[in-house]
């Protein structure tokens, strides 16, 4: 799509969310569907986004009008389904899977990972069983009906927000814990690319696999920002 508006601007509704309108023209997603965002902030900060654009206007340069098309596409219309799909990976969290070498790998691993799993302990009440090598190990159900029932919970603004953090971290536990403010992006993302940043430093560097992490962690970071403005 090329750039065709000169203003934009964030316009509040009566019912609280506010829409972007590019030369008063309201913005719809991808599925026809109104553009609306829940918070002025978020607001102002997408259509900074559209404000932003050049010429031929690039997707990738827009992740939090991509993230709230997500929203409303996807999320909003089957809630449950959605939120299913996340849920999912309770059963099989990045956290719960240890190396079993070598031994700085493994200290490494403890060091970043076992203060998650106790935030979800305490916050959830729940357990996990934590296990070395790749053999699957199967979590108690007490375990994932309590963490399905958080994602559940979720409006489709977070959900999809949540959505980028779990499927590039592959751990539900840390994006709930990021979604919580229980630690930072630079925590999360530390504590999800552990392993892979440990390979490329143990095997050198290799531009291709140090730029799909990049791009991952662009990713990650546009999702994180997207949930810290949501209100």
């Amino acid at each position: 799509m090329k750039r065709f508006w000169k203003d934009v601007s964030a316009v509040a509704d009566e019912a609280g969310y506010w829409r972007i309108e590019l030369d008063g023209r309201p913005v719809r997603t991808p599925a026809r569907a109104l553009l609306l965002l829940p918070g002025q902030e978020l607001a102002t900060q997408t259509a900074a986004e559209w404000q932003a654009a050049g010429e031929v206007v690039d997707p990738r340069a827009m992740p939090l009008t991509g993230l709230a098309n997500a929203a409303i596409d996807h999320a909003a219309p089957k809630p449950d389904a959605f939120a299913s799909t996340l849920a999912r990976y309770a059963a099989s969290d990045l956290l719960c899977y240890r190396a079993d070498s070598p031994t700085k790998l493994i200290a490494a691993q403890a060091k970043a990972w076992d203060p998650l799993l106790g935030w979800a302990r305490r916050r959830f009440d729940v357990d996990f069983r934590v296990t070395s090598g790749i053999a699957p190990v199967d979590q108690p159900r007490a375990t994932l009906d309590q963490l399905t029932q958080a994602v559940h919970a979720l409006d489709p603004y977070r959900l999809a927000g949540l959505s980028p953090l779990v499927t590039i971290g592959g751990s539900l536990v840390a994006a709930l814990a990021l979604l919580e403010g229980a630690v930072t992006a630079d925590e999360a993302w530390t504590a999800v690319s552990l392993d892979e940043r440990w390979q490329l430093e143990q095997w050198g560097a290799d531009e291709e696999a140090e730029r799909a992490l990049g791009l991952r962690e662009k990713d990650f970071r546009a999702a994180a920002r997207f949930l810290s403005l949501l209100p």
